[in-house]
């Protein structure tokens, strides 16, 4: 009698200290994610602070550069070629300009400095202020703008942009460049947290092509659970962004009709949440989804 109550009083205190224990982690996590979210607002109202300032640069750069051709005009009209401007003032007007558009650019994650034969531009890629890579495109500005050399990955539509934009409109060039850039390499930082951090409620490795706008996978909710009842495909259909258009959820066959239900909401939370963090949230132990009714 007495060693039943002995075993258990220590069968309670093990479970308290249990709960104990799961109680500090589950803070811990909470405290986390408050700084992850404090971080996240102060780099927000950073970026559009420097939104702000990128587009009083650029509006400096459109009047200096109307002022430049301006001047150019009243110097050259006594002329007898007065409607052609002298080489050295376009060489000039050019050299202005490109100095201008580095400055302006640098705000937005491009840098770029003056070489012999033109100018090489670095574009910087982030994701939710985390520093991912960086791809350098090397420009030839004479006899006409043309690339040289560049990083950027065969499967990133660089020759359709440049045939675009690149002759007409090298800041929407780069601007654009940047934008498919940056959301390549956020839906691949995305895929890579999934991976490793949910790696136990995914069924095998998940799947991807080279550009990461498809992703396909099986996973369930609870990393105890040894079935995978939920599949997911994943479509990216604007290149630009690096949230999914489209994401397809489904059951496998023999899953509980409690589980069905939950494929709209998964679908719902995959278009508006980075997708690890999505996870996070569908995966939370307190839903229980993959337990039958």
């Amino acid at each position: 009698m007495e060693e039943g109550r002995a075993y258990s009083q220590d069968g309670v205190l093990s479970h308290l200290e249990m709960l104990e224990a799961q109680a500090h982690a589950l803070a811990l996590k909470h405290e986390e994610t408050e700084q992850q979210e404090e971080k996240l607002a102060r780099l927000k109202a950073r970026v559009q602070e420097l939104r702000l300032q990128r587009d009083e640069l650029r509006a400096k750069v459109d009047l200096q550069q109307k002022r430049l051709l301006g001047k150019e005009g009243v110097v050259t009209s006594g002329a007898p070629d007065a409607a052609q401007p002298s080489d050295r003032a376009v060489l000039e007007w050019k050299m202005k300009s490109v100095q201008a558009m580095l400055q302006v650019f640098y705000l937005t994650g491009i840098s770029g400095k003056l070489t012999k034969h033109g100018v090489c531009f670095c574009i910087s890629t982030a994701y939710e202020g985390t520093y991912l890579d960086s791809y350098y495109l090397d420009l030839l500005t004479k006899p006409e703008v043309r690339i040289r050399r560049h990083s950027v990955p065969v499967f990133i539509p660089l020759e359709q942009l440049a045939k675009k934009y690149l002759q007409t409109d090298i800041k929407r060039f780069l601007s654009v460049l940047s934008d498919h850039l940056n959301a390549y390499v956020g839906r691949r930082y995305q895929a890579d947290q999934l991976q490793e951090r949910f790696s136990e409620r995914l069924e095998g490795a998940l799947q991807r092509n080279s550009l990461c706008n498809v992703l396909v996978f099986n996973y369930n909710t609870s990393g105890k659970n040894q079935t995978f009842p939920f599949s997911a495909k994943l479509l990216y259909g604007d290149l630009c962004r690096s949230l999914p258009t489209e994401a397809v959820i489904s059951c496998t066959p023999d899953a509980p009709a409690s589980l069905a239900r939950r494929t709209a909401a998964h679908s719902d939370v995959f278009r508006r949440v980075a997708l690890h963090k999505a996870f996070d949230s569908i995966s939370s132990p307190e839903e229980g989804l993959d337990r039958a009714p």
